[in-house]
């Protein structure tokens, strides 16, 4: 392994992890996609896991006055619901059919969104039913490869809910479902104290990152908040679509 290009690949990665806790979504699911051009993706996923629990700190921090208590209480038991799910399939669930069902459903929610004609729809309210859905899938693909926003933001992008509290409700509840993962992901994969040193390494650059997207999402316009977090979803979901066919 080129040490240099790992130091480089792994600290970009804490960053967008950092980015994506502090309100600029789904840039943190690019972690693992990068860290994977110089390890495994099962062992990048397990070095990011208490990153992500760690940065989950300061973006609790951060939005701990701005988030929707009612699609948590929604969310929140879906999500380890679906952590459960994926802790108890993760020997019989193919990751290359997870992440393309992921990515095409995240692909065709952009391009209805952009081709469809423009509607003056009223903003929908929060659903039970359509929340344990895309809640449980959100908590098994976070555990499976760190990749549970495409399911949260399809069933939250269509609320329009201000961008701080869109922000702080993804922040919350991921930061659950990271606490969820840390006794399975254990239980599969114990952590070595080498793994966990790499870790503490990379924290600072998470931290930072928490910061700068916290900063940046509250001085981003609603309106480009929205375009931001629709295309980055998009190129996640092309991402996860490529990885599944490229294998």
């Amino acid at each position: 392994m080129n040490s240099d290009l790992y130091i480089w690949l792994a600290s970009g990665a804490a960053f967008l992890v950092g980015l994506s806790k502090g309100g600029l979504p789904a840039v943190g699911m690019l972690g693992v996609p990068l860290l994977s051009m110089v390890m495994s993706p099962v062992k990048a996923a397990v070095l990011l896991l208490p990153i992500f629990v760690i940065s989950d700190l300061m973006g609790i921090w951060l939005y701990r006055r701005d988030f929707s208590l009612a699609n948590l209480r929604i969310l929140v038991p879906a999500g380890i619901f679906g952590v459960f799910v994926g802790w108890l399939t993760a020997s019989m669930v193919s990751d290359r059919a997870i992440m393309f069902l992921i990515g095409a459903t995240g692909v065709a929610f952009c391009l209805n969104m952009w081709l469809r004609k423009p509607s003056l729809a009223p903003a929908q309210p929060p659903q039970r039913a359509k929340g344990w859905l895309w809640g449980s899938l959100a908590g098994f693909t976070s555990f499976i490869s760190h990749a549970g926003a495409p399911p949260f933001q399809v069933y939250m992008l269509p609320q329009k809910l201000p961008k701080a509290k869109f922000a702080g409700t993804a922040t919350l509840f991921f930061a659950v479902i990271n606490a969820a993962k840390i006794l399975p992901y254990q239980n599969l994969q114990p952590y070595s104290h080498d793994t966990l040193r790499s870790a503490a390494v990379l924290i600072p650059f998470a931290l930072v990152g928490a910061v700068c997207g916290a900063y940046l999402t509250r001085r981003i316009a609603d309106v480009w908040f929205y375009r931001l977090v629709q295309v980055s979803l998009f190129v996640v979901s092309v991402k996860l679509v490529f990885n599944a066919v490229a294998g």
